[in-house]
């Protein structure tokens, strides 16, 4: 077997140790005598896993107790359409700071149950920047404040945590979650799917202000109601328990390698070599993102002549590169380097991006 470096923005790499513990733990987990897709979700042996890895993640992010953390069926797009039912009352809207594809959707999936207004968007720049916040235009009956951290397909992460003033800040934090430090205590609301810097598609984690949660005043159905989620710890319906598994593998790994400083340490050295490579390449690569709002985690890059990009992908697949085709809303490649992806992974993709742009400038 060889295995490659895997760039792909989501299902994406995970680390090669959890994976090889999820192999020889697959037919007998935990001396259950089965795995860990098969043992009941009420026994003790899975209910001790659930809260080991609530209790690591709450270590890793610093949350207490004044929030609960959710394990959720589905992916972060679920969740952005139920956020705005279980978050505002039906005579207040819900605001967005649009910077891409995502928060888009986490948009138009508000809009089903709830006024929405944007605040600002970059769309007319094809979204290669944030907004200044001298420019956003505020709701007056907001019940919260919504943007995106960082936007996989294009490229553009917030530095810094933006000011909703007193209204709640929700963040969908899927494609960087726990790469760097985060303060909690600012955010009403963060989510993410597992798929892309946590564990498998499947499962998504909310960490959610407690006093938030059952002022909504709808009928909503149980299923539905985050309230109920949080009373039976995740598990008011059958919970996706191999994906709950591997996620505490994961979290448990990170710990182990120094938690979320040091994976904002090694992840900008990852994106700033990859970042190096694209601007030194003399107009070879080009990221058309401002490069105070690049991301640490997505890199799109476009080739100078498109008519190469099959020759790049061919080629880089043989190198053991995969997963470089970039979004089809923007074509050209994109590299995710997420927590998994080792300094390694991206030495090879420059000394690759390198020897092309010398072979075919």
């Amino acid at each position: 077997m060889s295995r490659a470096f895997n760039f792909s923005a989501g299902p994406a790499t995970l680390p090669e140790s959890v994976l090889v513990q999820v192999r020889e733990e697959l037919l007998e987990w935990q001396g259950e005598r089965a795995s860990v897709m098969e043992v009941s979700h009420r026994g003790k042996a899975f209910i001790d896993c659930a809260a080991q890895a609530e209790a690591d993640l709450r270590h890793l992010l610093g949350v207490t107790d004044e929030y609960a953390v959710l394990f959720l069926q589905g992916g972060a797009t679920t969740v952005s359409a139920l956020l705005p039912m279980n978050l505002a009352r039906a005579d207040q809207a819900g605001e967005y700071l649009l910077t891409g594809h995502w928060g888009e959707k986490a948009l138009e999936n508000a809009k089903a149950s709830l006024a929405t207004h944007v605040v600002a968007s970059d769309k007319i720049n094809a979204y290669r920047n944030i907004p200044e916040a001298s420019a956003w235009q505020r709701a007056g009956n907001a019940a919260y404040f919504h943007y995106t951290s960082n936007e996989t397909i294009h490229g553009v992460e917030f530095a810094d945590i933006p000011d909703s003033g007193d209204v709640p800040l929700v963040a969908d934090f899927s494609s960087n979650f726990l790469a760097r430090p985060v303060d909690v205590s600012r955010f009403g609301m963060i989510y993410a799917g597992a798929q892309k810097n946590l564990g498998p598609a499947g499962i998504t984690i909310a960490v959610i202000r407690r006093d938030l949660l059952g002022r909504h005043g709808r009928d909503l159905p149980p299923i539905f109601e985050w309230q109920n989620q949080v009373k039976n710890d995740s598990m008011f319906n059958t919970p996706p328990t191999f994906p709950w598994y591997v996620v505490g593998l994961v979290l448990k790994w990170m710990i182990a390698e120094g938690g979320t400083e040091a994976f904002a340490r090694r992840n900008a050295e990852k994106a700033a070599l990859l970042y190096k490579t694209i601007d030194g390449s003399g107009g070879f690569y080009r990221n058309e993102v401002a490069v105070s709002a690049r991301s640490t985690m997505n890199v799109p890059f476009m080739l100078k002549d498109e008519a190469l990009d099959k020759a790049f992908l061919k080629e880089s697949e043989s190198a053991g590169l995969m997963g470089l085709k970039g979004h089809r809303a923007l074509g050209g490649m994109r590299a995710s380097i997420y927590n998994a992806m080792p300094v390694a992974g991206v030495r090879a993709l420059a000394d690759f991006m390198n020897d092309f742009a010398v072979r075919h400038g």
